[in-house]
């Protein structure tokens, strides 16, 4: 058995090095789980788990949410594959997974099964160092705002002029209102951020909206960015809780393919 690890940046990013086997047997789930929290990204360089491997992998870690087809959810942009592949081009925009729910996803876990030539890369934005590096002042600042996430908003940024029934389709899944600073029962803090928060509650709307610009340019500065170039059979995991992510532009008909697994949350917004 191995098992030995190698941080990938300063602020975010740790690789595993570790058999199958290893990771199959849980011996090292708690570990990777710690290691997963403080550095926000696990990666496992061509590892080339089956689907199965991964969901068994997936076990380990925590509560498996059931994804569909065999438990695993297939991430690509060809509707053959996947019915829903058109919303999945949001995806190319900075987020975090299900703000518009009160217990987001725990974390994701997406292996490689087919790339694009160009493009596709992944960009991971550690949160919890963001925060951590405000100012006292802009803490207090931010410590109680409120910001109003919707599923109309990100999508906004795909289809910029939608029609009235794709609005109200959007419009099904209900806003959420979430603490801007989410104080995490642990006792540290993150941003929460992304391409679904749409304006500051109480704020005047420019405002607002100014404000969470500067903040996602300022959470997704190189010392908190781990960028992942994929190589087919590698495995990464994220800390839903703490990073947000997006995937980098590549042709919508290159046929690249992940398969998913997910962790079900443990922990509301509110703490």
């Amino acid at each position: 058995m191995t098992f030995s690890t190698r941080d990938l940046s300063p602020r975010i990013g740790t690789e595993i090095q570790a058999d199958i086997d290893t990771l199959l047997s849980g011996k090292h789930a708690a570990e990777i789980r710690d290691i997963l929290e403080q550095r926000g990204v696990v990666v496992f360089k061509e590892v080339h788990m089956s689907d199965e491997q991964q969901l068994a992998f997936t076990g380990t870690l925590g509560n498996v949410i059931d994804e569909g087809e065999k438990g695993v959810y297939k991430v690509t942009l060809d509707t053959k594959e996947n019915p829903q592949a058109d919303y999945l081009k949001g995806a190319f925009f900075w987020h975090i997974d299900g703000t518009t729910l009160d217990v987001p996803i725990l974390a994701s876990i997406l292996s490689a099964k087919k790339l694009s030539e160009t493009g596709g890369d992944t960009e991971f934005s550690n949160t919890y160092a963001a925060y951590e590096d405000l100012s006292e002042e802009d803490k207090a600042k931010y410590d109680n705002l409120k910001v109003v996430h919707s599923l109309e908003n990100a999508q906004q940024y795909v289809h910029p002029e939608p029609s009235y029934e794709t609005m109200q389709m959007w419009r099904r899944v209900p806003s959420n209102t979430l603490p801007l600073v989410w104080k995490h029962k642990s006792g540290r803090n993150s941003l929460v951020l992304g391409s679904t928060a749409a304006y500051v509650e109480g704020m005047e709307y420019q405002a607002g909206r100014e404000l969470l610009v500067k903040l996602r340019d300022y959470a997704t500065q190189p010392q908190f960015v781990y960028r992942h170039k994929w190589n087919v059979g590698d495995l990464v995991i994220w800390d839903n809780t703490g990073t947000m992510h997006r995937a980098t532009r590549y042709p919508l008909d290159s046929g690249r393919m992940m398969h998913r697994t997910k962790l079900a949350g443990e922990e509301s917004f509110s703490g």
